[in-house]
Parts: structure tokens; C-alpha cells; sequence
């Protein structure tokens, strides 16, 4: 017999008295138009939005028809009256409904010019309820696939988009310049956590990175629903939250693991979600007995928040009397004896990576999911240097710009491209240029001060960022 959530009624509940007040008052301002039926148009809102997410996956099963007619029948009466899953599917009322999802609806693009208008945040409201029904249509039958998940990431960019356009945000990039700070905060001294909207739209910030920042979500989102799952006692999944990040240096690994790490926090994972970050060099010691106690130390440091293994293949290497091997024989039980106090993730070059997961059989099932973090294109290089170049206070002109851009281009890409990092270098080589060039210039001004021309770049590329040593094994 189908399973009927009564969470669905509730949500599509909210959606509506909260939003239907506000449309009400919009439409009191425009004449011909009555605001009593504009109640309706919100209900009908919630009818097509659940309907499209129950047809992403295109499945339509048992349990989510008879949510759905369990919720709206009551508003909309009609054929939904008595319908049973066998009815529905055979009138094919949700079939192809997922493409309402590919663009912004009317009413809420009536929220977005509202709010450019009078200040106020009505599209805020609407995103905040349609991501509470979005999140509870993933768990009506019990199985969130990856394809539900994706289109509601579709989604949410498309309205997070349309809320806060990218062009009127504040471009950064984390790649080249991670926050600063300690990597642990004092408990008294650490804030609150923070929105996931606003950790999303921070992530969103970053240059490139688009399939990172999909997986970042999809993860996400899977522990928002596993915990709705958990809350109503339906059966959950428990699946490891520690992964693997492959890449070059400088492609922003360490970046997305600080938000990752806020994230978690924010979702209730870990209480702190702040970010260590270490290497073979604090994990490894040089006599028997002390390697397990430097990576005690270390996840200690890293409690109730995220531990960033850089290089984690280099454990791996080395000769008999290496205590690399011990190294990964501790972590592999204390992710296990830990689980739920802290979360890991080991970095390094992708080909290196599957030698760390293959030494030890415990590694592969505690670290189910990677995410490559690929290198960045000439174009994003060269928005990353205008980027550091801005925050900065310079100016590099347009021939500096085509300079910096042949540059990047003539940079081999092997392994140990510096990426983000090779951006900063060219930036900071080309300051010491322009240095020298303005001291020649007696009293020079503002305009002189702040401008980088071709001259300041150095045209010829020198060899790439060479992959950072490994210390000898002890």
C-alpha cells in the first residue's frame, strides 16, 4: 500500500500562507486585477513545482502519487478527487511536468522585480519554501536518486541567479588567495555558522570549478535529506563523509575544503567546521611508536570539524623501515573510531591518489567518493590574476591583459601546473617590474602608481611550479 508523507502537505502549506499575503498585497497596487484569486495562483505555484520534481527522475512511483494527490486534492479538487497512482499515471498528468524547472516562473519573477523595486526580500521567501518542498519531494519514496538531487541543483541556481545576479556579487578567488588565519578558532571566539545559501553563493564565487561545485551540492544535499529521513524514522543509509580530492596544486583544493568544512557545520555534521590542514611531515615521525601518536595529534586538533590530508600518497612511499604505512594503519582507524566527530579528506595528484586508497583495504570504503579538481583554463587564469590584480589596487591595461593571457597560454600543462598559484606568481613578477620602472619616474602619479602595463610582464613563461617536495622519508 502507498506510503502517504504528511510532511508534503505541510510544506506546500507553508509555501502558500506564506506567500500568498505578499502577492496579495502586490496585486492591490495594480488596478483590474483582484487579489483574492492571487491565493490560487500560489497554490497552483506549489501544484507545478512538486509536480516537476516528482517527474525528474521520471519514475512517479506509489508513494510520491499519493503524497501528491494526499496534498492537493484538498485545493484543487476535480479528477485529483479518488485518484490512485494507477489513475495518475495512466492520465500522464506528470509526465514532462520537469521541464517547469528550466526557467523562472512568472510569479517568481514578479518577487524579483518587487524586491529591486522596493527593497524588500519576497524572492528570498519563496526560495527558502520551494527548497523546503524540493528537499521533502527527494524523500517521498524513499530513494533520493542523483538525478532527483542534480535538478534540484538546477534549480536552486536558477533562482539564486536571478535573486543575486553574479555580475552584483563580490568576484574572489579562493584558489589563489585562501582566507587567512589559524586554521583552529577559538570555541568562544568562533561565530555563529552560517547560512548555507550564503556558503553556496560563496562557493558559486569562485572561478571555474563548475563540476566541483555540483558534487559540493549533491553531497549537501544528500545529508539534508538522509536527516529529514532520520528525523520522520524512516530507514537511512549511513555512508562514509570522508573523500578524496585529485588535482594540480592551485586548483583550489584547500578552498572548497574550508567551505566544505562550514557546510558540514552548518548542516550539523561536525559542531565546529573548521579546517586543519596537514602533510606526511605531521603525521610521520622518525621512531617506532611516535607516528601514531602524531596522528592522534592531529585528528585531535581537527575535532568536530575537517582534516585536509595534502599529499596523502607521499604515506605511501618509502622504504622497510618507513612508518608511512603506520600512518595510514592509524587513520584508517580513526576515521572508523571517530566517524561522527570528524570528517577527512586526502588530496593529492590523481594518479597518486589510487596508490594511498589501494594500501591499506579499509581505504576504499571510508573514502567512497572523489572529486577531481581539473586545471584552469587560460580565460579563468587570467580573471583570477585581473582578481588578485584588483584586490591589490592595480590596473593592469589592456596590452598587460593579452600579455598575461599569451603568457598562460604558452605554459605547458604537465603535471605540477601551478594554476592558481602561477596566476599569483605572474602577478606578483610583474609588480616588482612595474617597481622598477616607476622609481626611473620623477614623481609619478595615482594613474602611474596603480597601472601594470605589457612591459611588467614577463612574456617569456619560466619553468612551471615544480610539485611540492616530499620530505625524505625518515
Amino acid at each position: 500500500m502507498a506510503h502517504i508523507d504528511p510532511a508534503l502537505p505541510r510544506v506546500v502549506g507553508d509555501f502558500i500562507d506564506d506567500l500568498a499575503p505578499r502577492v496579495q498585497d502586490l496585486g492591490e497596487r495594480v488596478e483590474g486585477i483582484d487579489p483574492t484569486r492571487l491565493r490560487a495562483d500560489v497554490a497552483v505555484e506549489a501544484y507545478n513545482l512538486v509536480s516537476a520534481l516528482i517527474d525528474a527522475d521520471e519514475m512517479h512511483t506509489d508513494d510520491e502519487i499519493a503524497s501528491f494527490v494526499a496534498t492537493f486534492a484538498p485545493l484543487f479538487g476535480g479528477t485529483l478527487n479518488g485518484a490512485t497512482p494507477e489513475t495518475v499515471r495512466d492520465s500522464q498528468l506528470l509526465a514532462g511536468k520537469r521541464a517547469w524547472l528550466d526557467t523562472a516562473s512568472v510569479l517568481f519573477d514578479l518577487l524579483v522585480s518587487s524586491d529591486l523595486r522596493d527593497k524588500t526580500g519576497l524572492a528570498a521567501i519563496y526560495y527558502e519554501r520551494a527548497m523546503k518542498i524540493a528537499h521533502t519531494v527527494t524523500t517521498l519514496d524513499g530513494r533520493p536518486s542523483p538525478v532527483e538531487l542534480a535538478a534540484i541543483e538546477r534549480f536552486r541556481a536558477l533562482l539564486l541567479e536571478k535573486i543575486t545576479p553574479k555580475a552584483q556579487r563580490s568576484t574572489t578567488n579562493g584558489a589563489a588567495t585562501p582566507p587567512p588565519g589559524d586554521d583552529v578558532v577559538a570555541e568562544e571566539e568562533r561565530p555563529p555558522p552560517r547560512p548555507l545559501e550564503e556558503l553556496y553563493a560563496e562557493l558559486d564565487e569562485l572561478i571555474g570549478l563548475d563540476a566541483v561545485k555540483t558534487e559540493i551540492r549533491l553531497v549537501a544535499d544528500l545529508l539534508q535529506v538522509q536527516k529529514m529521513r532520520a528525523d520522520r524514522g524512516f530507514k537511512t543509509n549511513e555512508q562514509s563523509r570522508h573523500m578524496v580530492f585529485t588535482g594540480n596544486p592551485g586548483t583550489g583544493k584547500t578552498t572548497v575544503a574550508r567551505l566544505l568544512a562550514e557546510i558540514y557545520r552548518t548542516l550539523g555534521v561536525v559542531a565546529k567546521g573548521h579546517l586543519v590542514e596537514t602533510d606526511r611531515s605531521g603525521l610521520v615521525a622518525g621512531f617506532v611508536g611516535q607516528t601514531a601518536t602524531k596522528v592522534v595529534e592531529a585528528f585531535d586538533r581537527a575535532d568536530e570539524g575537517v582534516l585536509l590530508i595534502d599529499e596523502a600518497y607521499s604515506l605511501v612511499r618509502g622504504g622497510e623501515k618507513d612508518f608511512g604505512r603506520e600512518a595510514i594503519d592509524t587513520i584508517v582507524k580513526l576515521v572508523e573510531d571517530r566517524r561522527d566527530r570528524i570528517v577527512v579528506i586526502a588530496a593529492g595528484y590523481p594518479d597518486e591518489m589510487s596508490q594511498f586508497i589501494d594500501a591499506n583495504p579499509g581505504l576504499s570504503s571510508r573514502f567512497p567518493k572523489t572529486i577531481f579538481f581539473p586545471d584552469y583554463s587560460d580565460d579563468e587564469l587570467v580573471k583570477i590574476f585581473e582578481i588578485i590584480a584588483e584586490k591589490n589596487h592595480y590596473r593592469p591595461d589592456d596590452d598587460a591583459i593579452v600579455a598575461v593571457r599569451e603568457l598562460f597560454a604558452a605554459t605547458p600543462r604537465d603535471k605540477g601546473f601551478g594554476n592558481g598559484r602561477l596566476a599569483r606568481n605572474v602577478f606578483e613578477s610583474a609588480v616588482a617590474r612595474q617597481a622598477s620602472r616607476i622609481v626611473k619616474i620623477d614623481n609619478p602619479s595615482d594613474h602611474e602608481l596603480v597601472s601594470l602595463s605589457r612591459e611588467d610582464i614577463e612574456i617569456e613563461p619560466g619553468p612551471p611550479d615544480a610539485p611540492t617536495s616530499e620530505p625524505a622519508a625518515p
